[in-house]
């Protein structure tokens, strides 16, 4: 049984992300994590403004079933982080267009305005090597970049913005002041 508030609060977070273009129709993740052995994910077909109790499923970290299937793509990456970084309690995963239209000229983002500078600085762009190996590797490479990041969040050249954090509101938090700050940076380059 699905916790409701949780996907009351995920399925809200979802839409006003989505809004903000953070998730595309069927592209990103968000999750909750309920306990010390499972948590809660979209489903792969989940379109993120019309999230409702059938766009999650409830997941166990330490043993892969059925549900496992209808999961979000991202959901192995979920899991490593959550059994390997406990605080995390909230992990999304977009691909924020500025932010990630940023990645493909920059090894890293240099913020300009004040909520950017003040809430990352600088944020370095992890490049991702060959893409076709993607998939076999990026479980255990995003969440040993996260592990090691202050900042909670990883902006991976060319594919999108993982952030994870205790409290749901200081993860979308990060997420608005990143895209926003890269969209500044993008009206900036155009005034040059």
């Amino acid at each position: 049984m699905i916790d409701k508030s949780t996907v009351k609060l995920l399925s809200a977070l979802s839409l006003t992300m989505f809004r903000k273009n953070f998730f595309g129709i069927y592209h990103g993740a968000i999750s909750a994590k309920v306990d010390h052995t499972s948590f809660i994910i979209n489903t792969a077909d989940a379109i993120f403004d019309e999230m409702s109790e059938n766009s999650f499923c409830t997941l166990n970290m330490n043993k892969q079933d059925y549900r496992w299937k209808i999961a979000s793509i991202e959901a192995h990456i979920h899991s490593t982080i959550y059994n390997n970084i406990h605080e995390a309690k909230y992990i999304a995963f977009g691909v924020p267009i500025y932010t990630t239209a940023y990645t493909f000229e920059h090894n890293e983002i240099i913020l300009n305005d004040f909520f950017g500078k003040t809430t990352f600085g600088k944020v370095p762009i992890y490049d991702p090597g060959d893409f076709n190996t993607w998939y076999d590797r990026n479980a255990l490479e995003i969440t040993k970049y996260l592990k090691e990041s202050e900042s909670h969040s990883m902006v991976i050249k060319g594919i999108g913005t993982y952030v994870y954090d205790r409290d749901i509101n200081n993860l979308v938090k990060r997420v608005a002041i990143l895209e926003n700050s890269c969209r500044l940076l993008s009206i900036k380059s155009s005034f040059k």
